[in-house]
Formats: structure tokens, C-alpha cells, sequence
């Protein structure tokens, strides 16, 4: 399938894990795509690596950062015209442990990138121009939804990203069509302290036998964002292996 020849693409977070996964599912798919991340050398080998010359621009710097966001949407305007699907990807947690013992920087950051930031890049974008029957995905997190010991505020975040999707889904209907996802854990380099030196033991807590893979996630967020999910808006599908399966007895 070919869902996405000549759209445009932009995904944040996206030098490796589940935002690069997102983005070679969509080139695959004949998407042209803009990436962003913090990391300019890294951001430039995934870029490079996406397919020949022009498949895939990138812009270095940060989520949070309005001058960031300026650059890469002039870019965007520059080279293409146009934006069709927008994926919210990045998002940081510096802090590991219960809520009460969080420190204040670690929350202000947590918040600043995984939420506000969010809004931000949908205001930027939106502004910006995108397409009629553009489509937005924000990457949330089975953290948002149920309790999640020692990552607790990032959970937190995440569950406010799930709300703010909701909410961006109302006012921006019917032009532009905002969903989320919301994984488990991805065997990504994020979310090593979650499994590394006991993937076994990790995996077997969900029915599917293992843990979750970029490409598991970057599938959903492909059909989202295509016109196979064009009467759906405001929701968020859990993507867990089975993991919130809870049998009563």
C-alpha cells in the first residue's frame, strides 16, 4: 500500500525508537517526512539512512524551544509547501521514583516537554497550514492510563497528553483529525531501565510473550494517521501486548 505518496510528514523525537520506526512505516508507505531531535549527528544518520536524497529532511534542536519550531516549520514551508500529518513523539523523564519524591526541575522539565511542548507544536503547525484532512498523532503512553511505579510523573504527563488529544480533537474537527497511542513498553533505548538485565521476566507480564517493538507502534500510528481512520478523532488506542488484560479471578 501507497497511502501516503506525495503527503508530507513531520515527526518529532524522531533519531531513533518508536519516532524513526514511525517515520520509515511512512516512507515505506510513500510519505516524504521532516525529523527532529536533539541529538544533530544522530538525527542525521536516521535521515540519511530513510531513503535517497530529499525522502527525508531533519532539524536539530529542541521540542520546547520556539525558535526550533519556527526553523523547522520554515523549512517545511520551503521545501514542500505543505504539511499533511504531524507526529508528536518527543518527550523526556529525568526522574525515577514515587511522585512525592520528585524534584521540582524534574517536573517543570517533564511537563514543559511532554505537554506543553505538545501544544505548543500543534498551535506552530496548525498555524502553519496544515492540509485539509491533515491528521495529528501525539505517542502518550500506557503510563497515562494506569499507575506506574517509578515512572509515576511521567505517567502523569502522558495522562495529561491523552486529555490534551481529546480536547485538540474537539476544536480542531472537522479540518484536521487529532489522535494519540498509548504503549507499553517499547524495546526501545528510552525505556531500557524498564527492561534491560530482565527482558524475560518483563515480557512474560504481558499475554503476547514479549515485549513491544517500534514497528508495533509506528503500524497504528501509520493507520491514524491515513484516510483508513477518517471518521476517527479524540481517541487513544492502547498498545500493550495484551497487558492490561486483567483477569477478575
Amino acid at each position: 500500500m501507497k497511502r501516503f505518496d506525495g503527503k508530507v510528514a513531520l515527526i518529532t523525537g524522531a533519531s531513533r525508537g518508536i519516532g524513526l520506526g514511525v517515520a520509515q512505516r511512512l516512507v515505506s508507505e510513500g510519505a516524504r517526512v521532516v525529523l527532529t531531535a536533539r541529538n544533530a549527528e544522530v538525527l542525521a544518520d536516521a535521515a540519511a539512512a530513510l531513503g535517497p536524497e530529499g525522502t527525508a529532511l531533519w532539524v536539530a534542536g529542541k521540542a520546547d524551544d520556539a525558535a526550533h519550531r519556527a526553523e523547522v516549520l520554515d523549512l517545511i514551508g520551503r521545501e514542500f509547501g505543505t504539511l499533511d500529518h504531524f507526529v508528536n513523539n518527543a518527550g523526556v523523564n529525568p526522574a525515577y521514583g514515587p511522585l512525592l519524591e520528585i524534584e521540582r526541575p524534574a517536573i517543570d522539565k517533564i511537563l514543559s516537554t511532554n505537554v506543553v511542548a505538545a501544544l505548543d507544536w500543534t498551535r506552530d503547525v496548525v498555524a502553519a497550514g496544515v492540509s485539509e484532512g491533515g491528521s495529528i498523532v501525539n505517542i502518550a503512553s500506557i503510563a497515562g492510563l494506569t499507575p506506574s511505579p517509578g515512572i509515576a510523573f511521567y505517567g502523569v504527563s502522558k495522562a495529561a497528553l491523552i486529555a490534551l488529544t481529546t480536547q485538540l480533537a474537539f476544536e480542531l474537527a472537522p479540518r484536521i483529525r487529532v489522535n494519540a497511542v498509548a504503549p507499553a513498553v517499547i524495546k526501545t533505548n528510552f525505556a531500557k531501565a524498564l527492561y534491560e538485565g530482565r527482558e524475560a521476566e518483563v515480557a512474560a507480564g504481558y499475554p503476547l510473550g514479549r515485549l513491544g517493538m517500534p514497528e508495533d507502534v509506528a503500524g497504528a500510528v501509520a493507520f491514524l494517521l491515513s484516510k483508513d481512520a477518517a471518521w476517527i478523532t479524540g481517541q487513544t488506542i492502547v498498545i500493550d501486548g495484551g497487558g492490561s488484560l486483567r483477569p477478575v479471578a
